[in-house]
């Protein structure tokens, strides 16, 4: 339940959430053993199994299907450009409704078998595949209607396609064109999550009778991608970020905001909880994909963030702080993520600063 969709999203002007310091070397690179080749990215979108579970999730592929066929009037006779199209069917269902030509690009060596899942649907003559990075290919014409894309990662922002996307709109897309999807929204909630916080967290203090608790504190920067049970969330949804996919640029998605949650119910804070939606909103029929707790579950899950000690809350308590996300320095496919939680109710003041990574 989004219920706070209309409240205003602030920059943060907390003390330590500049965006310029917040994540300094010090605090973010200890974390020895977490650092991947960039190049792993495409490789890993190389294996069928990636694919598979991106095309067995139904909320997903079928909110693409819904927007670009249920709109059919803005993609008739027009050019389409798909970035990272993987197995082509987001092109295929361009070309079904009516596309002139679809360019569907993508780095991944998945692409060679695009040209054949193309070639053998008999749509070779309105769908090319180009093999490499947006950045690098040039496409054979100069502006295109559309672009389409299924960019979104963990966290909304994870991986950091969308800066591809942005690349290619600022290059190819025609100032009247349009973006599928078009619109993105971040948000938070609290949840009560004893049971697993034990299992994930805890579980380090004895390890077969061995103390392993040194490693708690590595742990908890580890944020946890999972389905949530939607009884569990305690409080109201904050809304933390916002994109317009037509105007944002790329130094935009590096982000510090602040967040207020009103807790619903006496209960126990355990982590903080993320998920986002897109919308499909410049079109005849709009179409919404939301990885929200209360909605069927999708791939992306939710993604919840363990605070070191948790909140004991009565209802109508006010959780506030800040939110800071930025590309890491060493791996801008991975997010720093830092975030200050502040509570002062009948039990006393609770005051935290986490330090994560999602990678």
């Amino acid at each position: 339940m989004n219920n706070n969709k209309s409240m205003k999203i602030k920059k943060s002007t907390e003390k330590g959430f500049d965006l310029e310091t917040c994540f300094l070397k010090s605090e973010t690179d200890q974390q020895n053993g977490y650092i991947k080749d960039a190049d792993y990215y495409f490789d890993s979108y190389s294996h069928f199994s990636i694919h598979e579970e991106m095309l067995k999730d139904r909320i997903r592929t079928k909110a693409y299907q819904n927007a670009i066929l249920k709109n059919k009037q803005l993609f008739q006779n027009k050019i389409v450009l798909d970035v990272g199209a993987g197995t082509g069917i987001l092109s295929i269902f361009a070309a079904q409704a009516g596309a002139k030509h679809v360019y569907a690009v993508e780095n991944a060596n998945i692409a060679i078998h695009a040209k054949k899942i193309i070639s053998d649907n008999g749509l070779s003559e309105q769908i090319t595949i180009v093999k490499g990075k947006i950045e690098e290919i040039e496409l054979p014409v100069e502006k295109v209607d559309i672009i389409i894309s299924e960019w979104m990662g963990y966290f909304l922002l994870y991986e950091s396609m969308l800066d591809c996307v942005l690349y290619a709109r600022d290059k190819y897309l025609a100032p009247d064109g349009h973006m599928f999807p078009d619109k993105a929204i971040m948000y938070l909630s609290t949840i009560e999550d004893d049971e697993y916080r034990k299992s994930k967290i805890d579980f380090w203090d004895s390890v077969y009778g061995v103390n392993m608790s040194c490693i708690k504190q590595w742990a908890l920067r580890e944020p946890l991608v999972d389905c949530c049970n939607p009884e569990q969330i305690n409080s109201n949804s904050c809304p933390i970020f916002e994109i317009d996919l037509k105007t944002v640029k790329v130094d935009d998605l590096d982000f510090t905001h602040q967040y207020m949650l009103k807790i619903q119910k006496d209960d126990y804070v355990h982590a903080l909880v993320g998920w986002f939606d897109v919308q499909f909103s410049s079109c005849h029929v709009p179409v919404r994909l939301t990885t929200s707790p209360y909605a069927e579950s999708t791939h992306w899950k939710q993604t919840v963030f363990y605070i070191e000690e948790p909140m004991a809350v009565k209802n109508n308590d006010i959780i506030s702080g800040s939110i800071a996300v930025k590309k890491n320095a060493q791996n801008p496919r991975h997010l720093d993520i830092k975030i200050s939680y502040h509570l002062e109710n009948v039990y006393g003041k609770n005051e935290q600063i986490m330090l994560y990574r999602l990678s």
